[in-house]
């Protein structure tokens, strides 16, 4: 399935990211040394839901296979790879998922579960919490709202509920208290907007499910919205498209640059194939922009002052407090 982006004004309007990293006295955007590994391993996912920049949903077939995920683990065991961030999709539909994630425990490194909180009660997901718990995995749960109405209109219907349910589970396996295991949640903005100030938001979530539910969790990590899949198509029909790119080109922050995803991690799609940033590789935007090339066929130590693929995506991530997979960068 091809991937789309929001199309946008002529450059003569509109002005580039590389223009204005340049406008702000930076340089070419480039690499600093490698720190964490982020690894998408497959589109397939028992939701759908409207902002998904994957486009993943339970009728994807890109799922990553066992020989693939060997490859992977034997580069990271050689380039000393001590942090590695899984993704889908929904990570845990992988039928290899839990071996892989094992194979990096056996190499040291700490893992990063992005989690849908839904997967738990999908057929034989029955003792996940209990699994991740043991593993003492960090997860990272998507959770774009407190109230049932408008996390159920951005991921669909019963979403909430399940969500809820789900955060008690891991709750009572050790997860979300201060002395406990680690549990992030995820706000996205239900429209065309940023979002708010992170830390002021953590406080009303933080309030509001404990006292709605006796949740407790981490922290919370506010992401913007990229213009890219399904949040394209929904700016293209609700006619938001050019306002809202303009939106994030008003907005831009050059204290965001530095903390960057891409100047620190890699990404690395089902088949193996690297890109500079998660977002890069859903728009198929190969490392550095050149040819596709697999994680096993680069050093990693050869990454590092590397110049990173821009496009006008990169925009979502600069603007206003900043956004990545840590949540706000600023």
């Amino acid at each position: 399935m091809s991937q789309i982006a929001l199309k946008v004004r002529p450059a003569e309007e509109l002005s580039s990211f590389g223009v204005t990293l340049k406008r702000h006295g930076f340089s070419d955007l480039s690499r600093a040394p490698l720190s964490e590994l982020q690894v998408n391993v497959g589109r397939l996912c028992n939701q759908a839901c409207n902002h998904c920049h994957v486009d993943a949903g339970p009728k994807r077939t890109e799922v990553m296979d066992r020989e693939t995920m060997q490859k992977i683990l034997e580069w990271s065991r050689r380039a000393g790879i001590t942090k590695v961030d899984i993704t889908g999709g929904a990570p845990e539909t992988n039928p290899n998922f839990r071996w892989f994630v094992d194979g990096f425990i056996a190499l040291g490194a700490a893992v990063t579960s992005r989690c849908n909180l839904t997967v738990l009660f999908e057929p034989g997901q029955e003792d996940l919490a209990a699994w991740y718990a043991e593993r003492r995995v960090r997860l990272v749960c998507s959770l774009p709202c407190y109230t049932k109405k408008n996390v159920d209109t951005q991921r669909g219907k019963g979403v909430f509920d399940k969500s809820i349910k789900a955060l008690k589970i891991l709750n009572a396996h050790g997860y979300g208290r201060e002395d406990g295991l680690p549990l992030d949640l995820v706000y996205n903005p239900g429209g065309a907007f940023l979002p708010p100030a992170q830390e002021k938001l953590e406080a009303d979530y933080k309030e509001r499910l404990h006292k709605d539910f006796g949740i407790r969790f981490s922290r919370l990590l506010t992401l913007a919205n990229l213009p890219i899949n399904r949040f394209a198509h929904y700016l293209e029909r609700t006619n938001q498209g050019e306002r809202y790119q303009q939106l994030l080109v008003d907005n831009f922050n050059p204290a965001t640059v530095s903390g960057l995803m891409c100047r620190h991690l890699i990404s690395v799609d089902w088949l193996g194939h690297v890109y500079d940033c998660d977002f890069n590789q859903m728009l198929d935007l190969p490392l550095e922009g050149k040819s596709h090339r697999y994680l096993w066929e680069i050093e990693a130590a050869a990454l590092a002052e590397r110049p990173i693929a821009v496009g006008h995506h990169c925009f979502g991530c600069t603007a206003g407090s900043g956004s990545s997979c840590g949540g706000a960068l600023v």
